[in-house]
């Protein structure tokens, strides 16, 4: 299948690996367990690549950035959080059986770290290369973006271990996302002795749940999801508070713009309710354009691979919105991202470890 030169990697070496990451829990915003899986994820970098890895602190926890020196050419880009809070591990542990590999993030996303580290251990010459593994990117990269952009731009061409598409596919273009909450403020009132004197919160959310969910645009690839709502304290109270909250996703820079307008313009369709709105589209669209350069060479090294754009973002929009060519998805072969039936497939992982090596070999060699 393939048309360039493997180096042989240690499947059973890689799976122990992801099994110490895994085996570390290491929840979006917990910053103790955050410490010590960046610890964890730089003594596996030292380890099989030598030099040293450093902590960069951070609000969000510490990145881990590792440099094998020279002049920048290509940026590994990955994350070490989760979603899954402290405690999955027990219910849901580390297991490795008929061909696949289970546990709380190793398919999204330290399998794929662990086999781009590994593919980087086959090369004589590792000049140039930059890894970069942060401790945000599941909560929205906030403390980690400026960091990413630079390094990006200083490297020119960039790599994102994040896991494949379905079917093994890398992931050519991502939508833009982005997270917005909509507040808010009626009257209280009692619900029997004064209705009338209230301004029911709970009835303006309602009006405004279907006011959001209009602004999508299916045919243009935006799609407007409200996906949690709050309201009201008791069940004789007319509420005074209430919230929703939407997921945004958009395919061009355009929509990006139309959506934050729309949102910025609702408008209380009750007498004395007043809306408050929060959030943006905060990672823009990653177009297929940003990644056809590097594309190419993937599917030099192997022909068979395909692309796919993607509804679901990644640090790699960032990059891609820099100009900085960027090629997604080069992570685990599997599927389940933040569900409980979360899976990688071994028999996939030798080959996407050389894939990541045969793609930085080219880049070295352009």
């Amino acid at each position: 299948m393939t048309m360039y030169e493997t180096v042989h990697v240690s499947v059973d070496a890689m799976i122990e690996d992801l099994r110490r990451l895994v085996e570390i829990e290491s929840p979006s915003r917990d910053l103790d367990a955050l410490r010590v899986s960046a610890n964890a994820v730089a003594a596996l970098i030292e380890s099989r690549l030598g030099g040293q890895a450093i902590l960069v602190e951070s609000d969000a926890g510490p990145h881990v950035h590792w440099s094998a020196g020279g002049d920048p050419k290509v940026l590994i880009l990955g994350h070490h959080d989760t979603v899954f809070p402290l405690g999955t591990l027990e219910r849901r542990p580390f297991m490795v059986e008929d061909g696949q590999v289970t546990g709380p993030g190793v398919f999204d996303m330290l399998g794929g770290l662990v086999q781009g580290v590994h593919g980087l251990a086959t090369l004589d010459d590792r000049s140039g290369v930059e890894i970069l593994v942060t401790a945000d990117e599941e909560v929205g990269s906030r403390s980690s973006r400026a960091l990413i952009e630079e390094r990006a731009l200083a490297c020119g061409a960039v790599l994102v271990l994040e896991g494949a598409a379905d079917g093994g596919a890398l992931k050519t273009g991502r939508k833009g996302c982005g997270t917005f909450q909509v507040s808010i403020a009626g009257r209280a009132s009692h619900a029997g002795l004064e209705p009338a004197a209230g301004v029911n919160a709970l009835i303006e959310a309602a009006h405004q749940v279907l006011d959001i969910a209009a602004l999508g645009r299916p045919d243009m690839g935006t799609t407007v999801t409200p996906t949690v709502a709050s309201a009201g304290t008791l069940d004789n109270v007319v509420p005074a508070q209430a919230t929703v909250i939407v997921d945004v996703r958009v395919e061009s820079a355009d929509e990006k713009e139309r959506i934050e307008s729309a949102f910025a313009a609702l408008a209380p369709h009750l007498d004395g309710a007043e809306i408050a709105v929060q959030g943006a589209v905060s990672r823009p669209p990653m177009p297929e354009s940003a990644s056809a350069e590097l594309f190419a060479v993937a599917k030099r090294l192997l022909p068979d691979l395909e692309g796919k754009a993607v509804g679901g973002g990644s640090d790699g929009n960032f990059t891609a919105a820099l100009g900085v060519p960027t090629l997604d998805g080069l992570g685990a072969v599997g599927g389940g991202a933040h569900a409980d039936h979360e899976y990688l497939v071994i028999e996939a992982m030798a080959e996407r470890a050389n894939l990541v090596a045969g793609l930085v070999k080219a880049i070295q060699n352009a």
